[in-house]
């Protein structure tokens, strides 16, 4: 599992952002918890689940690529209306998987 550098939060979860990282990490989620993954490839960019289903084995954590943890549903809705408006007040488009990749190689120098 891997972590967006500039990762969005719920205001809930900001105070604790780094210790739900690392928890999650190790493999332990937070049950009520949704997190926002940045899709590869196909014609979704982003998606997002309930923490619930990592430890379900339906999702594979090693092969997710993090871009938010939302506290419910509805956060996690707000959070992808969020990021849109971000990426097409920025780049005047909505192709947040070149800009999510754009801004990582700029913070970190690598890419996702």
């Amino acid at each position: 599992m891997k972590f967006y550098k500039n990762l969005y939060v719920s205001d809930g979860y900001k105070k604790k952002k780094e210790k739900l990282v690392q928890k999650m990490k190790d493999g332990k989620y937070p049950l009520s918890a949704f997190v926002l993954v940045l899709i590869e490839n196909g014609p979704n960019q982003m998606e997002f689940y309930p923490t619930a289903m990592l430890y379900q084995g339906y999702l594979k954590a090693d092969n997710l690529y993090v871009v938010g943890l939302a506290e419910s549903y509805m956060d996690a809705v707000y959070m992808v209306e969020e990021i849109t408006r971000e990426v097409y007040e920025s780049t005047g488009t909505a192709d947040i998987r070149s800009y999510m990749k754009s801004q990582e190689k700029q913070t970190t120098g690598t890419d996702i």
